[in-house]
């Protein structure tokens, strides 16, 4: 029986999301690359020179970790909304697996970093900045591994990561907030309740939810809150439209699947990699090796490499075990295993966190280097795992 023409798009359409967010993922690894190169350079005082440069009421880093990531963040509750309400997310029996294993990933990891920060309140608040998947990262490892790792693993991955994003925003929006303006803040929900209504009364065109959108943000910058969760808002009102069996022709009349499509790959392959580079230039030049053992190195890295694995896996085998999920069809228990060791590689948000949780640079470098060092390593350890997994599939079958 040959499948239906709805399923064959669905398919198609998940299958090029997928490719799409692992060539952003090829691109951010050679962005990260290229920043710590230029950091390292001759060129680094222009580097970090530039970034600080006012550009009207804000530094140059500013406007991009302020306003163009508000951008990302739209596109994340953009992905989030779709998948809860029609896609990998849009049953509890669907959400089961990729919901406790990223719930698992996001509280072990917290644990560690904890542990390691618990005594000084300087680095504690530090806690978050392992808990999050960058899935542009690990889904780009993934593509080196092409076919050979199962469709049903990157489903999973995918939707675990949109789920690990929702987390972020939560915590981000409840414990990276500092000294709240009321009023400007009350103005902010008077701008979401009027996207609201927009949405109640059925309006499809986006350019006034942009337009609100836009107004959104400077309250939500001037209340205290950080001013990308303006975003994740914004988001929440766009009208999506949905066609049970046919899903081409939600796609075209839904003013969430068309914005989402219009903002994907600029902010995938221009936004990101833009931030990428801002942030990820650590110069080691001040950086010895006792950096390796400060609390805040180890707690990000061992919180990435080690405590995403054990939260993600863990949860996995317990809810296998308990009978409530099966594995992802066609899925080994090692490749799941490789595939939670991917999980470990927590760049974009990470990097997020770790800006909003220190404002002493020294600090920020400290968990700069855990992050790159515990994706670097958890990006290699699973690769390595999923490789040595196909090697052995096919070894079985020759």
């Amino acid at each position: 029986m040959s499948p239906s023409p709805s399923k064959g798009l669905i398919q198609s359409t998940l299958r090029s999301f997928l490719d799409n967010e692992a060539a952003a993922g090829l691109l951010l690894m050679a962005v990260a690359a290229l920043a710590l190169l230029v950091a390292n350079s001759p060129l680094a005082p222009a580097y970090f020179e530039a970034l600080h440069i006012h550009i009207g009421p804000l530094s140059l880093l500013h406007w991009i970790n302020d306003a163009l990531m508000a951008l990302f963040f739209l596109v994340v509750g953009l992905e989030i909304k779709r998948e809860m309400l029609d896609g990998q997310l849009s049953s509890w029996s669907r959400r089961l697996l990729p919901g406790g294993a990223a719930l698992g990933g996001m509280a072990v990891p917290a644990l560690v970093y904890t542990f390691f920060n618990a005594s000084n309140p300087a680095t504690a608040h530090g806690w978050a900045i392992p808990a999050a998947t960058d899935i542009a990262f690990a889904l780009g490892v993934l593509s080196l591994l092409g076919p050979r790792v199962p469709i049903t693993l990157k489903v999973f991955l995918t939707a675990l990561a949109i789920i690990d994003d929702l987390g972020a925003v939560l915590i981000i929006a409840v414990f990276y907030t500092h000294g709240l303006n009321l009023a400007a803040l009350g103005g902010a929900g008077a701008v979401l309740l009027l996207l609201v209504l927009l949405n109640r009364q059925g309006v499809k065109h986006l350019l006034p939810y942009l337009a609100l959108g836009a107004v959104l943000w400077v309250l939500v910058y001037l209340s205290g809150v950080h001013a990308t969760i303006a975003g994740v808002l914004l988001a929440i009102s766009i009208p999506i439209t949905l066609t049970p069996g046919t899903p081409e022709a939600s796609a075209q009349d839904s003013p969430l699947h068309r914005l989402e499509h219009a903002l994907h790959r600029p902010v995938s392959f221009g936004i990101v990699p833009l931030f990428g580079f801002a942030n990820a230039g650590l110069s080691f030049a001040g950086v010895g090796a006792s950096a390796l053992a400060e609390p805040v190195t180890l707690g990000v890295g061992l919180g990435l490499l080690v405590g995403k694995l054990v939260g993600v896996f863990g949860a996995v085998v317990l809810m296998v075990k308990l009978k409530w999920v099966e594995l992802p069809g066609s899925a080994s228990w090692l490749q799941t295993f490789g595939v939670a060791l991917l999980c470990g590689i927590g760049f974009t948000m990470s990097l997020f966190v770790g800006l909003l949780a220190f404002g002493d640079p020294h600090i920020q470098d400290l968990a700069k280097l855990g992050i790159l060092l515990g994706s670097g390593l958890a990006g290699l350890a699973g690769y390595a795992v999923l490789a040595v997994t196909e090697r052995r599939r096919t070894a079985r079958q020759s």
